[in-house]
C-alpha cells in the first residue's frame, strides 16, 4: 500500500492569527511604542498647559487657544477649510505621529532582514498588508486613550471648563478611533512603496498626516467641494467634532474600512508585482 503524504497549507484565518501574533509581540516588547503613547499623551498636556501664558519679554498674556478643555479633542463642528491652527491642533495629532510611528515599525522589518524570511518561508502579501495595518490600528487608537487621558489631566490642571453634549464626546473621541484602521492602512501603503527609503517614508506619513494636501486642494477647488474632500480624502478625521451624531461614527466606520480595503488590495498588488526586500 502506497501512503500519500499531503501538506495542506494553513487558512487564511491560521496564517492571519500567526503573522498577528508575532506582531503583537514585537509591537509590545518594543520600547518606540511606549514612548509614542507618552508623546500622545504630552501633546494636549503642552497645549493647554501653554495656552494663555504670559509672554515674558513683553509681560502680555497671549490669546487661549482654547476656552474649553474638550476643544483639545475636536472642533466644535466640522472642518472643511483651514481656518485656524487651534482647529487642527486636536486628536487628529495623533494621526500625524502615528505615521512616523507606523513607519519605524516597519522600517525596522526591512533593516532587520525580517521580511526577506518572512516572505522566503511562507507568508503571503496580503497577510503582511493586513498584519500590519491591524497591528498599526491598534497602537493609534491606544495613542487616542493616551491623548485623551492627557488633555482631560492638563484641563483639570490648568482649571480649564469641560463643557459640551456628553453624547456627542463620545461619539467624536469613538469615531477618531475607528480613523486608526484607516489611517494605519495608508501609511502601511506609503511604507511599502517607500521601503527602501527610511526617510522618504518617514518625511510622507508625516506630510499626508498633516492634511496638508487636502487642505491645498480645498483652498484651489473651494469649499463648495469641502464635504466631499472631507468625508473621504481625508478620512473624516475632522468630521468627528464636538457637535458629532450616531451619523457621524457610521460615516468614519464607513470611510475607515474603504481606506482599508483600498490600500490593503494596492498594496498587496506592489508587494507581488516588485522586489520585496
Amino acid at each position: 500500500m502506497k501512503h500519500e503524504l499531503r501538506f495542506e497549507s494553513p487558512s487564511f484565518g491560521k496564517r492571519l492569527k500567526g503573522m498577528l501574533g508575532v506582531d503583537f509581540y514585537r509591537l509590545f516588547h518594543t520600547p518606540m511604542y511606549y514612548i509614542f503613547l507618552a508623546i500622545a499623551a504630552l501633546i494636549p498636556a503642552l497645549i493647554l498647559g501653554t495656552t494663555g501664558m504670559t509672554d515674558p519679554q513683553t509681560g502680555v498674556a497671549t490669546a487661549p487657544l482654547y476656552t474649553n478643555a474638550w476643544n483639545a479633542i475636536a472642533a466644535d463642528s466640522p472642518l472643511y477649510a483651514f481656518s485656524n491652527i487651534g482647529e487642527y491642533a486636536n486628536m487628529n495629532m495623533v494621526f500625524i505621529f502615528g505615521g512616523i510611528m507606523v513607519s519605524i515599525f516597519i522600517g525596522h522589518d526591512y533593516k532587520s532582514g525580517y521580511v526577506k524570511q518572512l516572505f522566503t518561508t511562507h507568508a503571503k502579501k496580503q497577510d503582511y498588508m493586513m498584519s500590519k495595518t491591524i497591528t498599526c490600528a491598534f497602537a493609534m487608537a491606544c495613542m487616542c486613550v493616551t491623548y485623551l487621558l492627557g488633555a482631560v489631566v492638563a484641563g483639570l490642571l490648568v482649571g480649564m471648563e469641560f463643557s459640551g453634549n456628553v453624547g456627542s464626546i463620545i461619539i467624536a473621541i469613538l469615531s477618531k478611533m475607528v480613523m486608526s484602521l484607516g489611517w494605519a492602512s495608508l501609511y502601511t501603503f506609503l511604507n511599502v512603496i517607500f521601503r527602501r527609503y527610511f526617510g522618504v517614508s518617514i518625511a510622507s506619513s508625516f506630510f499626508f498626516g498633516t492634511g496638508l494636501p487636502i487642505i491645498a486642494i480645498g483652498m484651489i477647488l473651494g469649499n463648495n467641494l469641502g464635504s466631499v474632500l472631507n468625508i473621504f480624502l481625508y478620512g473624516s478625521s475632522v468630521y468627528a467634532c464636538l457637535s458629532a451624531t450616531p451619523l457621524t461614527l457610521a460615516v468614519c466606520l464607513v470611510c475607515s474600512a474603504a481606506w482599508a480595503v483600498i490600500y490593503n488590495v494596492a498594496g498587496t498588488q506592489i508587494l507581488s508585482k516588485c522586489d520585496v526586500y
